[in-house]
């Protein structure tokens, strides 16, 4: 009898091109944990978040960048992402541990697909297909927020000047990539 072994692996990886003078990638080991924050002990959470991480929680639709790399991102009241570099499946170990029990953690690293995006013309792509306003003076560098492209959830967040980072879920990972592409070679 044949021995298979089974390896996971991003719905979306090796996924690298060049469009209009746009790069577009999909990072490796990306680890995505929620934070919820418990009703009542918000105040203990935000203190274990600031220890641990050396950062405030930033105000909802925004993020932030931690000293160790972690981007904390705000979603709710009660609820934020830490979005990090993580090669191995215990992340969510690693955040509740850094936390001490006072926040409730839940890995999604799993659930959502990542994209990245950075050049000149970014923005004229993401335009195309993203019904918010990506102009610099409303979305700002650290801005995030939930909407829709092409009918699929996205969670975008502008990380740089021509820079952002797209999340949608990774049961739809191939027809994401494909609306982002088709939008930057509609401008090319």
């Amino acid at each position: 009898m044949a021995e298979y072994t089974l390896q996971t692996e991003p719905p979306l990886a090796g996924t690298e091109m060049e469009i209009a003078g746009v790069r577009l990638w999909a990072p490796a080991d990306l680890a995505l944990v929620s934070l919820a924050l418990p009703l009542g002990g918000e105040g203990d959470a935000l203190a274990a978040i600031k220890g641990a991480y050396g950062a405030d929680l930033p105000e909802i639709g925004r993020s932030v960048v931690a000293g160790d790399g972690t981007r904390l991102i705000r979603l709710a009241p009660d609820l934020a992402f830490a979005l990090f570099t993580h090669a191995t499946p215990d992340a969510e170990r690693v955040v509740a541990e850094r936390l001490k029990g006072a926040v409730y953690t839940t890995d999604q690293t799993d659930v959502w697909v990542a994209l990245v995006l950075s050049g000149g013309n970014t923005r004229r792509a993401l335009e195309r297909i993203c019904p918010i306003d990506l102009h610099p003076d409303v979305f700002g560098v650290g801005h995030a927020a939930r909407t829709v492209m092409e009918h699929l959830g996205v969670l975008i967040l502008r990380t740089g000047d021509d820079d952002y980072l797209l999340l949608s879920a990774s049961s739809s990972a191939k027809s994401f990539l494909h609306a982002v592409e088709v939008s930057l070679r509609n401008i090319a």
